[in-house]
């Protein structure tokens, strides 16, 4: 069974929570996700008037680079797939019905 983010000590569960607040970064020409904008952590560990903070990016780095080494995972499976199915789909003979 898959933990949720109950199942995790209150400082990793503050953690999870900033980390969603920071907004996403998107390649606009490949579409690919880069990341999360982390400029705005300052001003949001200011506003949620956050205790400690070296701790909670702390957590929030683990787990992006979880995130990001789970959707590369993803990325490469896909192309290996779209790969193998160039290869079968080079390799086909088509053959027509011509009769005389």
């Amino acid at each position: 069974m898959p933990l949720s983010h109950s199942d995790f000590p209150s400082e990793v569960q503050v953690a999870f929570f900033m980390f969603s607040l920071l907004s996403d970064v998107w390649d606009g020409t490949s579409g690919m996700y880069m990341g999360k904008d982390w400029s705005s952590v300052d001003f949001l560990f200011r506003t949620y008037e956050i205790d400690n903070p070296r701790d909670t990016i702390y957590f929030m780095k683990l787990y992006e680079r979880q995130l990001m080494s789970q959707r590369a995972e993803e990325i490469e499976k896909k192309q290996k797939e779209e790969e193998r199915k160039a290869k079968q789909n080079s390799g086909k003979q088509y053959t027509h019905n011509v009769q005389r």
